[in-house]
């Protein structure tokens, strides 16, 4: 009969390869699905990818919700688990999901702020259902909580602590990243019944929902996506002005940010159609990423 100590240590040994399994598992996910984030994460100490790719797998599952998800009702509770991995009162094994067991241990190794994670989770929800964005302010709030909360967490583990320091510059660079992104994809949103750009933007310059649903590119609409733009590059500005008290090491999480100047100065041209997609080539991308590692300023260009 084998002692309890050979047991024990069994145990154990079962444990760290689920684990490492469990992050394995998370790299492959975001290297598949993400790859701006999967390349920014390579730039990072090696101690701390790991926890980079278990943060980026849990974004990019409940970024997909609503596409894997039959319908709202179904997104809402895949949404609500989560909620509850976090509480600690997930129903069901929470080691059935590699992507919440290698999240749930990188919160306990860096003492990431759990509150943070439930405001993206909260975010999410906007994106389940068709109702549109419909003042500035909501956008904003939508962007802090989905973009500028990921990147803080991001940093603090790229930098192995918390940096409450760096929290203004991820503010200015989230809602940067997540107004470019949102534009760049102005076209697939707008298939799907979607509207992120707020109402009240639209309709100061005298558009609205109709000219979206029906795909006119109208003076009034271009001039209200340029107003948006204008936002965007502001607090791009403003990043760029907090950006050299960071440090070295976390400044790395910012790396994703780099694409939205590119983006935006993409949707800048006189040829820029709202109703085509935003897209640029990969190695374009990796190029530009590669480029700010190198040197971080270009990242907030």
């Amino acid at each position: 009969m084998p002692s309890t100590k050979a047991g024990h240590d069994n145990g154990e040994v079962g444990a760290g390869r689920a684990m490492q399994d469990a992050f394995a598992y998370c790299e492959a996910q975001v290297r598949a699905g993400d790859r701006d984030r999967f390349l920014a994460a390579l730039f990072a100490p090696a101690q701390h990818r790991a926890g980079l790719f278990a943060l980026y797998a849990f974004n990019l599952e409940i970024a997909r919700i609503r596409e894997a998800a039959r319908g709202p009702a179904a997104g809402e509770i895949r949404l609500q688990w989560w909620s509850d991995v976090l509480a600690g009162e997930a129903r069901g094994a929470v080691e059935a999901s590699p992507v919440a067991a290698a999240l749930l241990a990188v919160i306990a190794q860096y003492g990431l702020d759990i509150s943070r994670l439930c405001d993206l989770i909260d975010a999410r929800r906007f994106d389940l259902y068709d109702e549109p964005m419909r003042t500035l302010i909501e956008l904003e709030a939508y962007a802090a909580a989905a973009a500028a909360n990921l990147i803080a967490l991001a940093a603090q583990i790229a930098l192995g602590k918390d940096a409450p320091e760096l929290n203004e510059l991820a503010f200015h660079a989230g809602i940067t990243q997540a107004i470019a992104g949102l534009l760049a994809a102005f076209a697939i949103h707008s298939r799907r019944g979607q509207l992120y750009v707020p109402l009240e933007l639209l309709q100061r310059h005298g558009s609205g929902r109709v000219d979206v649903s029906n795909n006119r590119a109208t003076p009034a609409l271009r001039a209200g996506l340029a107003e948006l733009r204008s936002i965007a590059r502001r607090h791009l500005r403003q990043a760029r002005e907090l950006a050299g008290r960071a440090p070295a090491e976390a400044i790395l999480a910012f790396l994703p940010v780099a694409l939205a100047g590119p983006m935006l100065a993409r949707m800048e041209r006189e040829d820029y159609d709202p109703f085509a997609p935003v897209v640029i080539a990969p190695w374009r991308r990796q190029w530009r990423m590669w480029r700010a590692a190198r040197q971080p300023r270009r990242i907030f260009c």
